[in-house]
């Protein structure tokens, strides 16, 4: 069992092995927020902080009936000590969350997560529960910007929820997914999955498959000078035959302001997009700035 699921049903049994699903959250954001490498990130959402990466590990245990799913909470079923089992610090951790919260309901968890970390707030759908000084601080969390910028990004090495929070920050308005095919092992990154997502905080999704390179051209890329051949290939076969769907691009900059371009690798010189924004950068109506994150 990975040591994240370990994490929750120790929780779980911390609350006599049930919990609502808002508190749940809640208890484990405020957990992490102890750690030094967190088992789960969080994005802001309709009811503040929430994790989809734990939500998809507490349906995975329900499916397997380590867990039971209620319509407002899980039940653990698994009678496993597991503060026994996880490591010293955690077990500390949700202790003292315990000490701290555990009288708490969901409301009055809710207003204590968007008082202290108004960033995962402002995407809320109740904040009516704070007052206006309160709410204010909400409000100047959230990141906006009227400058003009191209970005690009890759989900490699990091979890949806950071790949989330990155353009939220940035104030991304429309993520433009250039991957010649969209599916992906990691969790959240298939079309259909980062659609979903990224429309769940406000931020549009569009797919250009033209502009990416098929899986065929991606195999045995073993140093960056096999990377820099096929991106060679890239830019006199398919750069050149694409400036329709740059101008596309470049249209949806024009109009929305913040976009990011997408594909999977970290590093910027070993993937196309840094090729296809550079095409874009010099087009000749392109007078923005370009940035990698």
């Amino acid at each position: 069992m990975f040591y994240r699921r370990k994490i929750i049903l120790a929780l779980l049994q911390l609350f006599d092995n049930e919990l609502e699903k808002i508190r749940l959250q809640k208890l484990l954001f405020l957990f992490t927020q102890r750690q030094a490498k967190q088992e789960y990130d969080f994005i802001p959402y309709k009811f503040g902080c929430y994790s989809y990466s734990a939500n998809a590990d507490l349906t995975a245990m329900a499916q397997k009936g380590i867990l039971s799913e209620c319509k407002e909470s899980f039940i653990s079923n698994d009678t496993t000590d597991y503060l026994k089992v996880i490591k010293q610090e955690d077990k500390a951790y949700l202790q003292e969350i315990k000490a701290l919260y555990g009288n708490m309901n969901s409301h009055a968890l809710m207003k204590h997560t968007y008082i202290n970390f108004p960033y995962w707030a402002i995407n809320s759908t109740a904040t009516n529960i704070l007052s206006p000084i309160e709410l204010e601080k909400v409000t100047e969390s959230k990141p906006k910007s009227a400058e003009t910028i191209l970005f690009t990004i890759g989900y490699e090495g990091i979890s949806l929820e950071e790949y989330l929070n990155r353009l939220i920050r940035n104030d991304v308005k429309i993520l433009v997914d250039v991957r010649n095919n969209p599916l992906s092992m990691k969790y959240g990154f298939s079309k259909n999955q980062l659609k979903r997502y990224c429309e769940s905080i406000g931020i549009q999704y569009v797919h250009f498959p033209e502009v990416g390179i098929q899986s065929e051209q991606r195999q045995e890329l073993n140093t960056q000078a096999d990377y820099d051949k096929l991106f060679t290939d890239y830019r006199n076969n398919n750069l050149t035959k694409t400036q329709p769907t740059q101008y596309a691009i470049l249209d949806l900059l024009k109009k929305q302001q913040r976009i990011a371009l997408t594909c999977f690798e970290a590093n910027i010189s070993q993937c196309h997009r840094k090729h296809l924004a550079e095409a874009i950068a010099n087009l000749s109506e392109f007078d923005y700035e370009l940035k990698h994150i």
